[in-house]
């Protein structure tokens, strides 16, 4: 047998050495994203809510809602008109509630009762925020309007990140419909799509996987989506829209941007189908 030349031994050590450092160095990445991807996918807000009545919402109460697992969450609630039903609303990333005061306007105007919450960590919301905390926190939504309004027929709205949790949702109670502004299929399909060449579905604790879940959801589902979203890309809803047990409707509004939907008709469709779907029985 030919024994290998010093070039050639060197050569062949230097390759396996480099393949250890990339292999090193690649593990060493998909640690490093483990431990930040929950900081990346939810991106806890420290501001704090407004009084709703500094937004020009007199009717409207601060209230705290306690979650299945003790945390405390911050909310603005005002309850149905006679005769009408609710609304939830799960907020998208790096917002709070008191960002939604002009939805929040829209609504009650229609006579809807409305909630809103600060997920937690948000604001003055306790805890840390985690795909399993955030489905947490919209059951305990959902379960505080049941309470507050038993006879009420509850709808919810999502909207970017709140999306994925309203699916979950639809999926856990039972809601009278399921409204999703600008949503993903999921996230962790996000990543592969935009992210470095990492094996996500191994990786990342939180995936939101709302093409997994939504055809559990038997309740009519409305989506609105820009065609110019640079975040969430419109061909994720329209595979979540594939995904999606009818009756359904997707709106794609020409050239509006992410969550930048709720104008014109698009807004006035949706009030509508809202006011379909928790007219009392």
């Amino acid at each position: 047998m030919r024994r290998r030349s010093p070039v050639a031994r060197f050569l062949l050590g230097a390759l396996i050495g480099l393949l250890l450092f990339a292999g090193v160095a690649y593990g060493g990445v998909c640690v490093w994203f483990v431990l930040h991807s929950r900081s990346f996918v939810f991106a806890a807000v420290s501001r704090v809510s407004t009084a709703p009545q500094d937004a020009g919402l007199g009717t409207v109460e601060e209230v705290t809602i306690r979650t299945e697992d003790g945390e405390r969450l911050y909310a603005w609630w005002t309850p149905p008109a006679p005769g009408h039903g609710a609304v939830l609303i799960l907020t998208g990333k790096g917002v709070i509630i008191s960002d939604y005061a002009g939805l929040f306007r829209d609504l009650a105007g229609r006579g809807f009762g409305v909630l809103g919450i600060d997920y937690r960590g948000n604001g003055v919301s306790t805890g840390n925020q985690t795909e399993a905390g955030l489905r947490a926190d919209a059951r305990a939504a959902f379960d505080f309007i049941r309470a507050a309004a038993p006879r009420a027929r509850i709808a919810v709205y999502g909207e970017s990140l709140g999306t994925g949790i309203a699916v979950g949702l639809g999926r856990d109670r039972p809601v009278a419909g399921v409204l999703l502004n600008s949503p993903y299929a999921s996230v962790v399909r996000l990543y592969e799509l935009r992210g470095p060449p990492l094996p996500y579905r191994l990786i990342m604790p939180d995936q939101l996987d709302s093409e997994a879940l939504i055809d559990a959801v038997g309740v009519p589902v409305m989506i609105l989506h820009g065609t110019e979203d640079d975040a969430i890309p419109v061909s994720e809803a329209r595979r979540l829209f594939a995904a999606a047990r009818e009756p359904k409707t997707m709106i794609e509004v020409a050239g509006a941007g992410h969550g930048a939907v709720w104008f014109g008709d698009t807004r006035e469709r949706a009030l509508a189908a809202l006011t379909s779907w928790i007219a009392p029985e």
